[in-house]
């Protein structure tokens, strides 16, 4: 029976993969269209000014505004009307003392004009129109790039694209922009008892589970995942898979026969493709993870069990993946911990840091209660159950039922 090479630190394994990233970081330029919730890869700044000309803010008359300034309801100013203006056409009238020009919301303002009175401050009669309130210098009107400037930064590097940013690039004349890639990743489940979910289920068989919560994470990552299948516990069937697969995709996130067992043959087939970097972390539930480097291609392996194999993706592959697409290392802010008392005690083996998920419930007193969940790794209601996990340190074989604990959350329902 294999035994684990060197069981390492949670944070050495962090810092370990997380190196690897700007190897397999890469930059694209795709259309505006297609940015949304993608990440810049350079600053951005405007070619243009926004507004590029000085344009009416509202519908009404362009005039010049000393010619209102004693304007109001007794003692109308009187304008003589000299055309008409509209969006989306070039300025061709110039306004003169004593004159107006009426003009529609987002044209351009006339030349000589340095003001707009609002349609409903005016009563139109013939060529002349009755001006009843004054208006000053700049008065609904948008300056030539009082929004952005020529030149002005409008967006930075690392800025995940969202609709109003689309919106600010689109104002710029931005059309292609560049990103950094979505790193493609290649999903593999391994395991003689695994069948795809629809099949017949077969005596000793089991639906596979770790393609589907593995792909969604990775697309939640920031990652485009490819599913290659299932396969059999065969070491030439595995080798020519992963052979494609780093052939082919940036990364390489296979589950199953990582452990230590007769039929765990992941770390040998790794062995015979490149280099191990990681052969078990001293972390519970998640000790058999596997990180290999395969033509310079980072392949993660991962436990089998369902819990197992989403606790070591959110610590060690999902911040990988974020990295590479340019993305911060959690969505959103870094999670969010809040204290809440322990319903019943957890023991733990001493010498490796637990993830121990809990559900949590508001209490009588205002607080939160936290109830273990100890259904173990193979049970992937642990995972849909959990609102948070508490982390029980190495030194640490009990806590006690009524202790306050640190609950990382996994869910919003606390936040």
């Amino acid at each position: 029976m294999k035994r684990f090479l060197e069981v390492k630190e949670r944070k050495e394994v962090e810092t370990l993969i997380l190196s690897f990233a700007k190897k397999v970081r890469a930059i694209e330029e795709i259309p505006l269209s297609d940015a949304l919730g993608r990440v810049l890869a350079e600053d951005v700044r405007s070619g243009v000014d926004v507004p590029p000309f000085d344009r009416a803010t509202m519908d009404g008359f362009a005039v010049r505004a000393s010619d209102t300034f004693y304007a109001d309801e007794e003692q109308p100013a009187a304008l003589r009307v000299v055309g008409a203006a509209h969006a989306g056409e070039p300025p061709k009238l110039e306004v003169r003392s004593g004159e107006c020009v009426e003009i529609a919301t987002g044209a351009p303002m006339p030349k000589g004009a340095d003001a707009v009175v609002m349609v409903e401050f005016t009563e139109l009669e013939g060529d002349e129109v009755r001006i009843y309130k004054a208006v000053a210098p700049g008065e609904n009107v948008m300056a030539a790039g009082s929004d952005i400037k020529r030149g002005e930064l409008v967006l930075k590097r690392g800025t995940p694209l969202r609709p109003r940013d689309l919106g600010v690039l689109a104002a710029c004349g931005v059309s292609k922009i560049r990103v950094f890639k979505k790193p493609r990743v290649a999903v593999i489940s391994t395991g003689n008892e695994l069948l795809e979910p629809g099949e017949p289920l077969k005596p000793g068989k089991i639906y596979d589970v770790n393609s589907q919560t593995l792909c969604a994470a990775i697309s939640e990552s920031g990652g485009a995942p490819s599913f290659l299948g299932i396969l059999r516990d065969d070491p030439d069937e595995i080798l020519k898979a992963l052979r494609h697969a780093v052939g082919k995709y940036e990364a390489v996130v296979v589950s199953g026969g990582t452990s230590a067992g007769a039929s765990d043959i992941m770390y040998d087939v790794l062995e015979k493709l490149g280099d191990v970097l990681v052969y078990g972390v001293n972390i519970k539930p998640g000790k058999p993870f596997i990180f290999a480097v395969v033509d310079d291609k980072p392949v993660f392996g991962l436990p089998g069990n369902p819990t197992s194999a989403l606790l070591t993706f959110s610590l060690f592959v999902a911040p990988f993946l974020r990295a590479v697409g340019g993305l911060p290392p959690h969505a959103g802010a870094k999670p969010t911990k809040v204290r809440a008392t322990l319903s019943t005690p957890i023991f733990s083996e001493k010498g490796r840091h637990e993830y121990v998920f809990v559900k949590l419930v508001e209490n009588d007193e205002g607080g939160v209660t936290a109830t273990p969940l100890l259904k173990g790794s193979g049970a992937i209601t642990t995972l849909a159950s959990a609102d948070g996990y508490v982390l029980v340190d190495a030194q640490t074989e009990i806590v006690e039922a009524g202790e306050e604990v640190e609950v990382t959350l996994i869910t919003e329902k606390f936040i």
